[in-house]
């Protein structure tokens, strides 16, 4: 079976079982009542794995002032993934333009102007602002799990425009920040390999745009800045899926944000991250869309309080 046909026997078995639920465009799906089960044991046992951080929780919403984005500079190394809140701000007038190209089915959004909001692309981009400063001696941890927009639109469900990352991250020094990305990536692989999930350990790059793009994510990898964790989905002729990352960040945000180390250097920062849609999705790929019929050792994994 080809790749395309692959991805479409997936998309079509999630939707006949009532994992996912389709809303109409690429890449955005509801999700049903066995995904929401899965999702939420997952997320139990990553929580559980990373306890010994004692990381500071941090919850944020979907979307980031563009202040704030503008600091992280993501529009610069991706733009083709991002996305900005559109609001109607006229009056009578404007409304009644806005109803006659409705009513056309034209574009009626275009008529709609920047809300100095953004769609966060990546989980960790407020923390960062609500960190900065000195850090105690050793740094800090911080459990992050958010909502993430990137436009990638794409009839693969494991490659989702609307997704949730849970995030451990650490501010701290150079030596701290890596420390905790190499310990993370190995027990991080444990966990999912508990799970009965194939994972090996890859190094990788972001999806920089353009031709100034490629000498990014080259030097990226050069530097082993980061690393994935990667599963077979569509069978060992296609690539795998990454299904986490582990990142150092070397000094960027600790610059844009003024986070410094005790010692008052720029902090360096880290961070693990499970994509939980991919995990949770992996999950019923390798093992049926039906929860009951999966291994009793995964399930006694996941709940095992029955």
């Amino acid at each position: 079976m080809s790749l395309d046909g692959a991805v479409a026997d997936l998309r079509r078995r999630l939707l006949a079982a009532g994992v996912l639920a389709e809303l109409g465009e690429p890449g955005v799906f509801g999700l049903g009542a066995a995904f929401t089960r899965v999702f939420d044991a997952v997320d139990a046992l990553y929580v559980a794995a990373f306890a010994h951080l004692r990381a500071d929780v941090w919850r944020f919403p979907p979307v980031e002032p563009r202040s704030l984005f503008e600091r992280t500079d993501y529009v610069a190394s991706f733009p083709q993934l991002t996305g900005s809140i559109g609001v109607f701000t006229g009056g009578a007038a404007e409304h009644a333009e806005l109803l006659r190209v409705r009513a056309e089915d034209g574009r009626w959004e275009d008529l709609l102007v920047p809300g100095g909001l953004m769609m966060g692309p990546a989980a960790c981009h407020p923390l960062y602002a609500v960190i900065g400063g000195t850090l105690p001696v050793g740094g800090r941890n911080y459990d992050v799990l958010g909502s993430c927009f990137r436009h990638e639109p794409s009839p693969d469900p494991m490659r989702l425009q609307s997704f949730r990352m849970h995030e451990f991250v650490h501010a701290g020094t150079a030596a701290s920040a890596t420390a905790h990305r190499d310990e993370a990536l190995p027990r991080l692989a444990a966990m999912l390999g508990s799970l009965g999930l194939e994972v090996a350990d890859v190094p990788a790059n972001d999806p920089f745009f353009g031709r100034t793009g490629k000498i990014l994510a080259s030097n990226q990898r050069h530097q082993a800045l980061k690393f994935e964790l990667v599963t077979p989905v569509y069978g060992d002729d296609a690539p795998p899926v990454a299904i986490a990352s582990a990142n150092y960040h070397e000094d960027h945000f600790g610059t844009a944000f003024g986070i410094f180390d005790a010692e008052g250097g720029v902090a360096r920062t880290a961070c693990v991250g499970l994509g939980m849609e991919r995990t949770v999705l992996a999950l019923f790929v390798r093992h049926g869309m039906t929860i009951p019929e999966w291994p009793e050792p995964v399930r006694s994994v996941l709940w095992p309080h029955g």
